[in-house]
């Protein structure tokens, strides 16, 4: 907790010391040349790094220090406006009048260089989900990260939309990052992004980014692959109320039903403050996935036969035990900001959800039951100072390994065990019940500055992580409620952009990150951007590391089957299994971001990623005798003969392409394309790169579970009133392998987990459907503003009702259809 009262302190000392710069704030209004107000224009003082959004009257406000300041304002749809004003007392207002025009570059906050900046001018390679996009889509907002470049999109059911980037795909994926309100939002044992748990309903959403590739350099060793940064709206600038309700159905005509609610208020100059709340309830995809037991003997005859002769026959598949396809989400939240003064605030928040869900695992699905997340946030900010602390806790009780459990109970019938007792805490016995008693602390404090005549842009700061991870016995290598696996890590990372003049700009960043197990990592970054008239051209090299998880590193799953590899493992051979280590990632990136001509707005980038420890999914070793120093029946509960574990291996490149393309047909309306590439490459004699030991390094050893090309096509329209979209998604076919997961095309000669891939057919832990992707869907959304109180949406995915496999251990995705209805107050 000292680390905690240093920040607490830190913050009374910034505050008593007040802000030194004479400070202004800045109101005005935005609207189109008809005097018409463009809500959600984004206004950026570009030689201060701060920023804002007009609210729903086109009106803004901000707040800078006194000098010369340059305002730039844009709008989707509208070319950019700029301004170099000399603030003082005389002059704190001013008004924009934007003309059409194409003008996608919006202001990303806490994405590509944690301040404030215009999209163009980013060292990242970042696709953002601007405020309007949030507002006019009336179904998940998470749906809107599919019609963006360079993201690899998928349904898991209706309860669980995630993306990936850049390849090596899995049914537990934690190397993308998810931050919500500058704050790590990952569960504590395994790293997952909250996803589905997420404490934010979509009203109060303000703008998301996705960046693609690593980020490890300002946000640490879990911003690997990508980073999704979630923005919430400011109560000073979206006040008042907001009632939702969704109702609809999926394609099965199962019902789907959404209560949200936000309200924000400023009540002084001093004070502001928002709640929110949600209410959804569900019925997932009808699906029931086949669990393969190994039930009977060679001859047919079960374990309560005299004659039974061993577990030595063929694995059958058999349904789900007890599969609940309800599907519940409760959220609340509230949000307190107290300013001292202009450009200075004190933020308090408290966030809560309750989740219940199916989630695809690599053995299986989870019944997510009453998983309950908490969110306590303190935050300072002032012009060039920011930090925080903040507590996440996660918690549940009931969550359960359904294939584990199904095993259990057949188990159990087997042995005699009358039904109503195998089907209890009888099924539970191999350890499928999933609890869960974790917290997080993390502290921040961050310095931001532009010295030498603005030529030097600084940004530093100090991050600090202490997980504490409790299983109660379950899932961990814990054993009780007071057994806490703790794990701390601390970083400091310096970020400077330096303009050279000529239109060049020069970035170096570094980060030195300390854990508590995998020791000290240096994390570097560097780049070259050149500003054109109409756009920006960058080359940047980059590193990220994936640090092992508690769960990799302290797990102990279905009596110790899978183990997780924090000490090695010594097996009866005398062969040593090392120690995981972290996975490193170098990526070389050229992009351009930009206009061409008034009409049409180009982003391209192209990237070469070289992974080296690459870390692997759970594989088996036989005979284990120890782990670490530890005796391995000491560990087990179960005497497996075997156990399953988490290495490092090999070395892998991948490299690709994402485009992206609109069209400004006029102010209104406008067409949007998007294209990826991806492949990837490896050594074959190095035998390093077999993993799967079979004596042959090929596309088994590397999972890359990702497909070579996808792209969508998409029609937006914005009005007054009216607005909508048409969109049409292509992904070609890619097999997919995740642990027990199989979905593949049939390879003759090829077997995995020791059964041949044959698409149409069992494999040796779950059914292959064949290949995942191979289709082209169509979604569709079209709203009309009665008026500035009530508008009526309507959302439909899948407007064909498809069956499309976008995932293993999930339903086919069909068709989901909602309509919502909005009242403002």
């Amino acid at each position: 907790m000292k680390i905690v009262n240093f920040f607490l302190v830190l913050f009374a000392l910034v505050f008593s010391t007040g802000v030194f710069a004479q400070q202004y704030t800045i109101k005005g209004t935005v609207t189109d040349n008809s005097g018409t107000p463009l809500p959600g224009a984004a206004v950026f003082v570009a030689n201060q790094g701060v920023g804002t959004s007009a609210n729903a009257d086109g009106v803004y406000e901000v707040t800078v220090s006194s000098g010369k300041v340059i305002l730039e304002v844009t709008y989707v749809g509208f070319s950019k406006s700029s301004r170099e004003i000399l603030v003082n007392e005389d002059k704190t207002g001013v008004d924009f009048s934007l003309s059409p025009g194409v003008a996608l570059d919006e202001v990303v906050v806490y994405s590509g260089s944690k301040k404030a900046e215009k999209l163009t001018n980013s060292p990242s390679t970042i696709v953002s989900i601007s405020p309007r996009e949030i507002e006019e889509f009336p179904g998940n907002p998470a749906e809107l990260v599919a019609r963006k470049k360079g993201v690899d999109y998928f349904r898991a059911g209706i309860a669980a939309p995630a993306f990936n980037i850049r390849g090596f795909n899995s049914n537990f994926n934690s190397k993308n990052l998810q931050v919500i309100d500058n704050r790590i939002s990952s569960l504590v044992a395994t790293g997952l992004p909250l996803g589905p748990l997420s404490t934010v309903i979509k009203e109060d959403t303000e703008q998301a980014e996705v960046i693609l590739g690593p980020n490890a350099t300002l946000y640490g060793p879990n911003a690997h692959n990508g980073l999704i940064n979630i923005r919430t709206k400011d109560p000073r600038v979206y006040q008042g109320g907001t009632v939702v309700g969704n109702i609809g159905v999926n394609g099965d005509g199962n019902a789907f039903n959404s209560l949200r609610m936000r309200w924000a208020d400023k009540v002084s100059e001093k004070f502001a403050y928002k709640v929110t709340g949600e209410y959804t309830r569900a019925e997932e995809f009808e699906y029931v996935d086949s669990v393969y037991i190994d039930r009977k003997d060679a001859a047919g005859r079960l374990p309560s036969d005299p004659n039974f002769a061993g577990l030595d026959g063929v694995k059958e598949g058999y349904n789900e035990f007890q599969l609940d396809p309800d599907v519940e989400f409760i959220k609340a939240g509230a949000t307190a900001i107290y300013t001292p003064s202009p450009g200075t605030d004190l933020i308090a928040t408290y966030e809560h959800s309750n989740s219940t869900y199916l989630s695809p695992t690599n053995v299986g699905r989870n019944q997510i039951v009453d998983w309950k997340i908490n969110v306590f946030q303190l935050r300072f900010k002032t012009k060039n100072f920011f930090a925080q602390v903040y507590h996440t806790t996660s918690k549940t009780d009931d969550t359960y390994s359904i294939d584990d459990r199904t095993k259990a109970y057949y188990a159990a019938i087997d042995a005699g065990v009358p039904e109503d007792i195998a089907g209890g805490e009888a099924s539970f016995a191999t350890g499928a019940r999933f609890r869960d008693d974790s917290n997080r602390w993390n502290a921040e404090a961050q310095y931001t500055n532009s010295v030498f005549n603005d030529k030097l842009e600084v940004v530093a700061g100090v991050q600090w992580q202490l997980d504490r991870a409790n299983s109660l016995g379950s899932y961990l290598l814990d054993e009780n409620e007071d057994d806490f696996i703790e794990v701390g890590q601390i970083g400091g990372y310096g970020h400077l952009l330096w303009d050279m003049g000529l239109g060049f700009k020069a970035l170096g960043a570094a980060r030195i990150d300390n854990h508590e197990v995998y020791g000290t990592n240096f994390i570097p970054k560097a780049g070259i951007i050149k500003e054109f008239a109409k756009g920006t051209l960058r080359l940047t090299y980059g590193q990220g590391i994936a640090a092992p998880t508690i769960l990799n590193m302290y797990g102990n799953l279905f009596g110790g089957l899978i183990l997780g590899n924090a000490e090695g493992f010594t097996l009866a051979d005398g062969t040593v299994i090392d120690p995981q280590t972290v996975e490193k990632l170098n990526t070389y990136e050229i992009g351009y971001r930009g206009t061409i001509g008034k009409k049409l707005y180009i982003d391209v980038n192209a990237f070469y990623n070289n992974n080296k420890d690459f870390l692997s999914p759970v594989t088996a070793f036989l005979a284990p005798t120890f782990r670490g120093d530890t005796p391995i029946e000491e560990v087990q509960a179960i005497p497996y003969g075997l156990v399953a574990t988490y290495i490092n291996f090999g070395e892998v490149n991948t490299y690709g392409t994402d485009l992206s393309v609109t069209y400004m047909i006029n102010p209104s309306l406008n067409v949007t394309a998007n294209y990826s590439f991806f492949d990837y490459s490896y050594d074959e004699d190095n035998p390093e790169n077999d993993f799967n030991r079979d004596g042959e390094v090929n596309n088994f050893d590397f999972l890359v579970n990702a497909p070579n090309n996808k792209g969508s096509i998409a029609v937006n329209y914005s009005g007054d009133r009216l607005y909508g979209s048409v969109f049409t998604r292509w992904v070609e076919k890619y097999n997919y392998f995740s642990s027990f997961q199989i979905a593949s095309e049939t390879i003759p000669g090829e077997t995995y987990r020791g059964t041949p891939i044959v698409e149409g057919a069992p494999g040796t832990d779950s059914f292959n459907y064949g290949p995942l992707g191979g289709f082209a869907s169509v979604d569709f959304n079209l709203g009309y503003r009665f008026s500035e109180k009530f508008s009526l949406g309507l959302a439909v995915t899948n407007l064909l009702n498809q069956d499309l496999r976008e995932f293993t251990a999930a339903p086919p995705t069909r068709g989901l259809y909602l309509l919502e209805t909005k009242f403002n107050f």
